[in-house]
This record gives C-alpha cells, structure tokens and sequence, in this order.
C-alpha cells in the first residue's frame, strides 16, 4: 500500500509550459513574469500592492524594514509558529514580546493588549494553518494604540476574515515555498495597501535603486525570478479550488473522527475562512494515549504526520538568554505545542486516502 505523505508538490503542464517560456526567452531574472505574479496576487488579495521577493522570510524582514522598526521598539507576536517568525524580528534589532494564543491556536487578542508598553510598535499576528487570527480585534487594538500591523499569513493565501481578505489589514507577509497551498519552490510576496510602504519595499529589495547605479537607500538582492514567478502565476487561477478542497478533506476527516474520545478536531470560529494548510489534531488531556503513540500508529499505516510545531521557538537552546526576546510566558501555547498533530489534508487527497487516515487515527486510540 503506497504511503500518503503529509504533503505533495504537483507540478503541472501549464506550469511546465511557462517555466519553459521563460528559458526561451533568455529573460531569467525578475522581469514581467514577476510583475505579471504581483498583479494577480494583489488583485486576488484586494490591495493595490504586491512586492514579489526572494522567500516569506524576507517578506517578514522587508515589512520590518519598510516600517523602520528596529532596536528600541517591541514587537508583539507568537511563539507558537515556525521560527521564521521570531528570526524575521531579531533580524531587525527589534524586541520580541510574545503574547498566548487561544484554542484556534491563533494569537489571543486580549494577551496582545495585556502587553502593549510606550515602547510596542507592532503587532505580528500570525495566520497559523491557513487559519486567520481574530484580525477585527487586533485591528481595533491596533487602531487604539497606534500601532502597526504586520501579518505573518505564509500559510494562508487568500484566507478571510468576513469578505476582508488577510494582507490587507496592514503589511502583509505571504511564503510561496513548495509545500505551500500556493508555490514557487522558493518565495515570498508582501502585501501593503500603502503607496509608500510598497515604494520603499521595492527599494530595498533592489539594492536602493530604482534606477540603475542610481541608489536611494541601502538595499539588499530580495529579487523572486521570472522562472519562479512562471511557476506560481498559474496557481492564481486556481487557488480558490485548491482551499476548496482542502476544505472538503478537512470536512471529511472531521465528520470521521469528531466522536474520538480524548482527540480534538479543529474548528473554524464564526467569521473567519480557513484554507487549510494543515489540518490539525490535538490530543487532549483525556486521550487514552500520548503523541508518540499515535505517531508511531500513523507511520505504521503509511500515513504521513507533522508536529507543528513540537516546542515554542523561544525554548531552543540557541535563543535562551536572548537580549531581545522577552521570554513572556505562554501557558496555552506551550500545552498545544505538546498535543498537537496535523495528518495529510492537501487536495490530492482521494476519498480512500481519506479513509485511510480516518482507520490509521481511530485505530490508535482503539489499540
């Protein structure tokens, strides 16, 4: 029986085709294919600017950039998410201040506010498994304090908060990494509804020039290349069926094992669109067995599985005792990131995959 991976990178004719355009062309560097990406991303988005650059970890540094946030001022955001985040803000010089999250496991808007000093100068909310943060609330406590908002949405393409898509409550910081729902192999795309914020980003994503050898700024090579770009501007066509699907898998997985005892199934709060990224469970603290059980039940099934993510960022040994990190405590991140698993729900996915995963998770805790 073949294994069902937690992800699968489908690369398709009309994909093909483009990227072999762009050879032909002789044209490899960032070029129209980019502009081409950037317009489509933005129009899809609902904001009048997208900057393609280089992966979604630049994307978070340049939006750090872009806003002038650097050392001396806070940035508040979560320690439960890939450490992309957390590099992103001490690559800029900036504290970080880590606030709890809720059981959606997206940053808790009353935590973030409990936080807020003289010196806080953003929020990063983090869009954690396609899965958008509670963005009215933390827009309103934007809005009241004077802060800026940064939206870590790597894993959450065209998700939405009512009819407001994420990207467009502040900056905007998308990944475009092979595993993504949306994917150039490598990539990243910043979102901004501010003409001078985006000016300033395509500055500094293009060594500070906006004429050739005539520099503005410091700058940096944040370039994407037309042969990524040809790669994902196919997929602006089809994003909406691709979260549809996924959507769709998640709904199947959650009508087959919502009746497990001790096991949590993800939910979507009112308002809010998930696109699913990842689906994930979480072992409560009434399951009849423990994590690496399960997982080691799920491997047995050909079934593939993802902590993410096993322990908070902050609590690696390389960031103990990190002058910008404040060490905030966070009881219900810490507990979530002991519980949780996500299984395959990609739009690959047929109906016996499906129902293999369903057998492989309800047989762990049947065992």
């Amino acid at each position: 029986m073949q294994p069902i991976p937690i992800t699968r990178v489908v690369i398709t004719p009309e994909q093909e085709a483009a990227v072999l355009a762009v050879l032909r062309s002789g044209g490899l560097a960032q070029g129209p294919v980019v502009k081409k990406l950037e317009d489509g991303f933005a129009e899809l988005h609902g904001v009048p600017h997208a900057v393609a650059v280089s992966n979604g970890t630049v994307a978070l540094v340049a939006a750090l950039e872009a806003l002038r946030l650097g050392p001396g001022d806070e940035v508040i955001t979560t320690a439960f998410s890939f450490a992309a985040t957390l590099n992103a803000i001490l690559e800029s010089g900036a504290t970080v201040r880590f606030a709890d999250i809720t059981d959606d496991y997206t940053i808790d808007p009353a935590a973030v506010e409990a936080l807020i000093t003289p010196r806080t100068k953003a929020i990063m909310p983090v869009h954690l498994y396609g899965l958008p943060a509670d963005m009215t609330a933390i827009a309103a406590i934007a809005d009241k304090h004077g802060l800026k908002i940064i939206e870590d949405a790597a894993q959450a393409h065209a998700a939405k908060v009512g009819d407001r898509f994420v990207g467009s409550y502040g900056v905007g910081c998308f990944s475009l990494y092979a595993t993504k729902n949306m994917q150039s192999g490598e990539g990243g795309i910043v979102t901004t509804t501010d003409d001078a914020v985006a000016d300033r980003l395509r500055l500094l994503r293009n060594q500070g020039m906006r004429v050739r050898y005539m520099y503005e700024v410091p700058g940096h090579n944040w370039r994407l290349t037309d042969l990524q770009a040809a790669i994902a501007v196919p997929q602006l066509a089809t994003l909406a069926e691709t979260a549809a699907r996924r959507a769709a898998n998640a709904a199947v997985l959650n009508e087959g094992l919502q009746d497990v005892k001790g096991l949590v199934t993800p939910a979507t709060p009112a308002g809010r669109t998930h696109v699913w990224h990842q689906y994930t469970l979480r072992l409560g603290d009434d399951a009849p067995i423990n994590r690496d059980q399960l997982t080691k039940q799920l491997e047995q099934a050909g079934i593939g599985f993802g902590l993410y993510y096993p322990r908070l960022m902050h609590h690696y040994e390389c960031y103990e005792g990190h002058p910008q990190i404040a060490g905030d405590h966070t009881p219900v991140a810490e507990r979530a990131a002991a519980q949780v698993v996500s299984v395959p729900v990609h739009q690959w996915l047929s109906p016996d995959d499906l129902a293999r995963i369903v057998a492989a998770v309800r047989g762990a805790f049947s065992a």
